[in-house]
């Protein structure tokens, strides 16, 4: 039987509450012995992100094993290097029977701390300052990387960000990224200068990678105004006594994003480079003369890498000395191995669409962290085998799922990619999903709402797969459309490119021709059309209320309302971020103001939801507030929500509640339905 309701006005079993507590925000899998151990973010503990394993030896036939929270609350391993932090923590096996000796940041403190299981962490890495330009610890410390060094000696490596209360040539706060040691048997914890400093400072560091003899280190910088997707630079050293006595620029410029090194042996390096215009595979080799030039190993219009958001990405790693297991793709994710002598690859058919890290084990065994169209994000595990004829994955037994409560598979949409063509003839990627629940169906001829779902980063990219937040719009009769707008990745540099110098512009021609599509096509009412983001998507969403009438709706989260703010008032790593979205500042400070939505006030039409966390240091609340005022003196509808201890992107469950069941109030009161259980959020003209 098939009851008939209006869209947007169907019941639907998938909670706000779900959202919040039902499952857990998983990260990438490490093998830590015979285990597997990841973190979890718990948004019922106020998003603390815990260490996670196995509770006993994984095989290929392991499923669903019980499992142990290694790191005891309150502790929070979750590093604010780059404010967006990245890999927190590592784990050390021994040849006795005594348990890891786990290593992490703690979130409150930023310090490094040692402990085993059972025990209550120290601090092994000193008390930053608080500096008031960090607005937080001036050391912290990301990217732990396990060594062993030419003697035989282990130690832990470590990205570390160092705050100065002082300013550089330009006026900026003073900061140094470095690869530094920091002593296991925690005598930095008093003593800074047992801290040994590895390798030279930059701006911003990354992925530190010590060959097998212990002799070389790779790692890649980069400097101010690029980003890690523009240009970097892929630095070799010698090593002496655990310090790198001189380095080579080995590839990369201001115009090659270099990213991934992995040493396939000791006098050769595989890393991923987008000189051809994709992130591809390429390789370096050492000798007494000095290096190779870049080779480049396999070429594919599939990319192989992606944009270094947090420290610890990887897409490439090594299974032998010419072949790797690599992530890569284009709307969709897949899993390969890499033949490096053969310049091939070998695909091992994942059903996986979204593919965030994979771990291999000497033994073979591959886990993987991925989602599915038709499943939720997951940590599973299969056997590789490899030959000459190839490679071939074995079934893949899930460890861990994000969600515990997963649906009714009846509830949930399929995702559509789709292309869509803008007027000037560019090409637009977006994935779309449709109202479905069975046993619902609207009057005859009614048209769904739609939402535009926009990207932050923006350097970032739509996943095509299952998601539980999609799912709570869609089985109530909502559509959505997840919208890659040029400045997207996954789809070669020249498309990512397309943002330079046009944010504001291009993000919001490719989001309404997505929309315009959309209602051409009889798919979505073109009176009932709403957009959302956050961070960088919220700035889209904004722009687009804002400079266009497609609009009727629209909901910002943690937004950017104002470029001239944000370039004045941003932390360090996006500090210079919009010299390659608008241009210099103050240069061009003209394009900043006309660019921004805090100054089209004056075209809104439309109402707005706003929300915002109180501790935000990437877009600080004031942002929000004086786009809210703006609103407020024009007489616009809107509401604004600020929630109290969030940062950007909100982790505790009641204002994950929050957030998910104000937007759905929003939407009905101006689109017309009654989405029930749901409290009608108050808007207000003043």
């Amino acid at each position: 039987m098939v009851t008939t309701l209006p869209y947007g006005s169907w019941p639907s079993p998938i909670t706000a509450e779900q959202l919040a507590v039902g499952g857990n925000r998983l990260g990438g899998p490490t093998w830590v012995g015979d285990q597997l151990w990841w973190t979890e973010g718990l948004a019922a503990e106020g998003g603390r992100q815990a260490i996670v394993r196995t509770a006993g030896a994984v095989t290929a036939e392991t499923e669903s094993p019980e499992t142990v929270t290694v790191l005891p609350a309150p502790f929070n391993a979750r590093s604010r290097v780059n404010e967006y932090g990245g890999a927190s923590w590592t784990a050390l096996t021994e040849n006795d029977d005594a348990a890891p000796l786990v290593l992490f940041v703690n979130f409150a403190d930023q310090r490094i701390y040692r402990f085993r299981e059972g025990e209550e962490p120290a601090p092994i890495s000193p008390v930053g300052m608080e500096v008031p330009a960090a607005h937080g610890p001036s050391l912290r410390w990301a990217q732990p990387t396990p060594v062993t060094l030419a003697d035989g000696s282990r130690e832990v490596w470590w990205v570390c960000e160092q705050h100065h209360d002082a300013r550089d040539s330009s006026g900026a706060p003073l900061i140094e990224r470095y690869i530094a040691a920091v002593p296991l048997d925690g005598s930095a914890a008093e003593d800074a200068a047992a801290i040994r400093r590895v390798t030279p400072s930059a701006r911003f560091v990354a992925h530190p990678r010590l060959s097998a003899d212990g002799a070389r280190l790779a790692w890649i910088s980069w400097e101010h105004p690029q980003m890690p997707w523009d240009g970097t630079e892929l630095h070799v050293g010698q090593l002496q006594d655990g310090v790198v006595v001189n380095s080579t620029v080995v590839d990369g410029d201001t115009g090659t994003s270099v990213l991934n090194p992995e040493w396939a042996d000791a006098d050769t390096l595989v890393y991923v480079s987008d000189r051809s215009g994709w992130w591809n595979p390429w390789r370096v080799s050492f000798d007494g003369a000095g290096a190779s030039e870049p080779a480049q190993l396999l070429q594919d219009e599939q990319e192989y890498a992606g944009p270094l958001w947090q420290l610890g990405m990887s897409w490439l790693e090594m299974i032998g000395p010419d072949r790797a297991l690599s992530i890569h793709g284009t709307a969709t994710d897949s899993l390969g191995v890499v033949n490096l002598a053969e310049g091939s690859v070998v695909e091992l058919g994942l059903a996986a669409t979204a593919i965030g890290s994979v771990a291999y084990r000497a033994d073979g065994l591959v886990a993987v962290y991925g989602v599915q169209a038709d499943e939720f994000a997951a940590i599973s595990v299969g056997q590789l085998s490899t030959d000459d004829d190839g490679a071939r994955l074995g079934q893949l037994r899930t460890i861990r799922s994000s969600r515990q409560d997963a649906p009714d598979p009846a509830l949930l949409p399929v995702p559509e990619p789709i292309t869509v063509t803008t007027d000037s003839g560019q090409e637009v990627h977006a994935v779309l999903y449709r109202p479905r629940q069975e046993g619902f169906a609207a009057p005859e001829a009614e048209l769904p709402p739609f939402i535009a779902q926009v990207h932050g980063g923006p350097t970032a990219k739509a996943a095509v797969g299952l998601s539980l937040a999609i799912a709570y719009y869609t089985s109530r009769g909502i559509g959505v459309v997840d919208i890659n707008y040029g400045g997207s990745t996954g789809f070669g540099r020249a498309y990512r490119d397309r943002l330079k110098g046009q944010w504001g512009v291009v993000d919001v021609e490719d989001t309404v021709a997505v929309m315009r599509h959309l209602v051409r096509e009889g798919i979505a009412d073109g009176a009932r059309l709403g957009i959302e983001g956050g961070s960088a998507g919220g700035w889209t969403t904004l722009a687009c209320l804002t400079r266009t009438d497609v609009f009727s709706a629209g909901v910002s989260s943690f937004g950017v309302a104002d470029a001239v703010a944000l370039a004045q008032d941003t932390h360090d790593f996006e500090s210079r971020y919009l010299d390659q979205l608008i241009g210099r500042y103050p240069e061009d400070e003209q394009i900043y103001r006309e660019r921004a939505p805090l100054n089209h006030v004056d075209s809104l039409e439309c109402p707005v939801l706003l929300l915002q966390g109180d501790e935000d240091r990437i877009v600080p609340p004031n942002q929000a507030e004086k786009f809210r005022d703006a609103m407020a003196a024009k007489g616009i509808p809107h509401a604004y929500l600020l929630f109290v201890g969030e940062q950007h992107g909100f982790r505790k469950a009641e204002n994950i509640v929050a957030s998910f069941e104000a937007s759905l109030s929003f939407y009905g009161q101006i689109f017309g339905f009654e989405p029930p259980g749901v409290a009608q959020l108050q808007l207000t003209r003043g």
